[in-house]
Parts: structure tokens; sequence; C-alpha cells
């Protein structure tokens, strides 16, 4: 049976489409089709026109069409003063924010495609004029547009795929999933994120781990060493498996000479202080890695240090390797 989904886009930039063009296929349609996803409508890559595409809305809501999957990307603007009205649905007179309530309570599931879709994100930043929101989070607060007790009619709450953008692996591996039955409430993690890439850390993986464990630390954008100490990377409290599952089957931030800046968690958007530092209090970062409790840290940064190699201290301030590794044996005795 056809797995039918409906794309919407709301208070956003548009980058997790794009982002989804560079699904790990040379055929995004294709691969779409061939695990039964039909990808009803989606404002830039569908090809409707507008009166087809606010048909299908209405043959949604009124049970012509079967709706087993409303995709929201962008954030909820609930502004002005609660009206809506700062984002009206194109070709109507009815604000987004209506359309999305009506859709989300005839959709069997919902899901939420970026980090402003699932929180805020970008577009809630600052004094919020918009009063931008996620589809059932604020922030780390439940509630959102939807509220904190929406359920969709399959029994699930809003799957959160967060990030900015989101990996487009996420999302067809997400409707995928649904699309199979395979996907349930354990699948979440306690922010609504889909497991699969939730339960890892931008950490693992990442090609500068050695410099990290020796806390052989950046100085500068173009150093090779780790920039969690200094150059404001959370990659060690960031969930997501971008050092594993390679954008573009190639890069990451990390590996771009990019800090991690934690994008698939709620609030990274107004961190308290600049991407590219990281606060410190008596030298020690606040920022700690997941589940390391302060005295742990620095102890292991003070053993660190002391062992480094020499390969290590010199090459972490460099932007290219300028001490390999040495040649030797490796058998046992």
């Amino acid at each position: 049976m056809t797995f039918n989904v409906l794309w919407l886009q709301a208070g956003g930039c548009g980058g997790c489409s794009m982002s989804l063009l560079c699904a790990d296929t040379p055929d995004l349609p294709g691969l779409l089709r061939g695990n039964g996803i039909n990808l009803m409508g989606h404002p830039a890559l569908s090809l409707r026109g507008d009166q087809d595409h606010l048909g299908l809305l209405q043959d949604c809501l009124h049970g012509r069409v079967r709706l087993d999957v409303l995709c929201v990307e962008g954030a909820m603007l609930r502004g002005p003063h609660g009206s809506g009205r700062f984002h009206v649905l194109a070709g109507t007179a009815v604000p987004m924010v209506d359309w999305v309530r009506q859709l989300a309570g005839v959709a069997r599931h919902v899901v939420a495609v970026g980090s402003c879709a699932a929180w805020g994100g970008i577009t809630a930043s600052g004094y919020n004029p918009t009063e931008a929101c996620g589809l059932q989070y604020e922030d780390d607060h439940k509630g959102g547009l939807l509220g904190a007790g929406f359920r969709a009619s399959a029994g699930l709450p809003v799957i959160n795929i967060a990030g900015c953008p989101t990996h487009p692996g996420w999302v067809t591996d997400s409707l995928m999933a649904l699309a199979a039955g395979l996907f349930t409430e354990a699948d979440l993690d306690p922010l609504g994120r889909p497991r699969f890439y939730a339960d890892q850390l931008v950490h693992h993986g990442c090609t500068r781990n050695e410099y990290y464990e020796y806390k052989a630390s950046a100085a500068k954008p173009s150093d090779l060493g780790c920039t969690m100490e200094n150059m404001g990377c959370k990659g060690t409290q960031a969930h997501a498996d971008c050092n594993t599952r390679l954008w573009n089957g190639y890069g990451s931030c990390t590996r771009g000479g990019y800090a991690c800046i934690s994008c698939t968690e709620p609030g990274f958007q107004h961190p308290g202080h600049p991407f590219h530092l990281t606060p410190k209090l008596a030298g020690i970062p606040i920022g700690l890695p997941t589940d390391m409790p302060k005295a742990w840290f620095v102890a292991l940064a003070s053993l660190s240090k002391s062992a480094t190699p020499k390969r290590v201290k010199q090459n972490a301030h460099s932007d290219h390797v300028v001490l390999p590794p040495v040649s030797r044996k490796t058998g046992l005795r």
C-alpha cells in the first residue's frame, strides 16, 4: 500500500529541503517510490501547481486522500499576537499555523524536519518578534504549536528530526521506517528524536579524536588539534552521528575544520557565548563531555597533557601533518 507523505514549509530557510537533495542516491524520487513512499506534495520539489496543491490539502482534511505523514519544515510563526498572520499560506487567507493544526489532526504521523520545526531554532532567536516555536517544543520546553500532550492518530508524538540542516539520511531513514511499520515510541529519545542518530555523539568517529585524548588543542581555525577546549566545539555533547554517517559521503563540520555547534539540540541558536569560543571557568571548559564529572575531566586532562607525544603536540598547532607517526613493527613477540 502506498505511504502518503505531505511536506509543508513554514518559517525557515528551506535548508533541510536543500539537504534532502543530497541524499546518498542518484535518484531520490526513485528511492522513495522503491520503499512505497508517495511524496504527494512539496512546495519546491512537487510538480503540482498552486490550485492542485491546495486541492490536495483539502482532500487530506476531508479524508478523500489518506495522510500517512505530515512533514513540516521551518518554525511555526504564531505572531502577531497569536494570530499566525505573519505567515499566511499562499493562495489562501488561512495562516500556516491553522493549516498545520488541522492537518496534524488527520495525519497518522507528524514529523518535524529540522531544528526550526522541532524547537523553533534559528527562526526563534533573540527577541523573536514572529513568536516562532516548534511543533511540540519551544526550545526544550514541551508545548509548541500542537501542545505537550499531542499524539498523531497512529499514537506517536511529533517525531523531531532535529538538525540545522538535517542530514538527508535521517529524513529518508525515518520515512522508510515509518512506511515499513518499524517505528515505535521506543525508537524516540526523550526529546522525540529518532534514536538511530540521536543515541550517537558527533564526537564518535571524529578525526580529531587523538588530539582530544591528549588534550592537544587547536589555537586557531586552521589548526589540526581538538577544537573543544578553545574553539567552541560541542561534539562531545551533541547528539548526532555526523562523523560516522558522513555528509555527501565525505565530510562533516569537524572534518571541514569547523567546531560543532550542537545544532540538533534545543537552544543551540543562543548558546550565551560566541560560537567560535569555548566559555571557561577557572580555565576549565564549562560545557564538558556528556556524562563526565568535572573532577574526572580535570584529572584526565592533566594526565593526558603530560603524556602528549611530541608528534601530536606539534601537529595540533599546524594546518598539516608535520610529524607523521613513527614506523615500527607491531607484531607481538
